[in-house]
């Protein structure tokens, strides 16, 4: 059974970092592109990052991009997030997603930044 589970959020002052993980045990991970996603209260769900199978293409939403960067690491079976610079409005249940269309979710992280 195909699992993706999140870890690294927690709770920051504006300016921090946080890197997020997305361990796929049971996920022929190396076939797969893995994204990020993340889900405000009362706002839907939206995209933050993406990566190819093999680690050679990155997508970005424009409002992350240059803060936060999106690697994988095929031997291990983890996707990361790298989230630097964060903003109070970065705040949100953070959740990985694997597939194209993305299958599998995980059950997300919650981050949440202070001013």
């Amino acid at each position: 059974q195909v699992q993706l589970v999140e870890s690294g959020g927690g709770s920051v002052q504006a300016g921090g970092f946080l890197r997020l993980s997305c361990a796929a045990p049971g996920l022929n991970f190396r076939s797969h592109r893995m994204g990020w996603f993340r889900q405000a209260p009362v706002t839907e769900r939206e995209f933050v990052a993406s990566i190819s199978w093999s680690g050679g293409s990155t997508t970005y939403a424009d409002s992350v991009r240059g803060r936060f960067t999106i690697s994988r690491d095929n031997a291990k079976n983890t996707a990361y997030l790298q989230m630097n610079s964060l903003k109070p409005e970065d705040t949100a249940l953070y959740y990985c997603a694997a597939g194209k269309p993305y299958t599998y979710w995980g059950q997300g992280t919650q981050v949440t930044v202070s001013s």
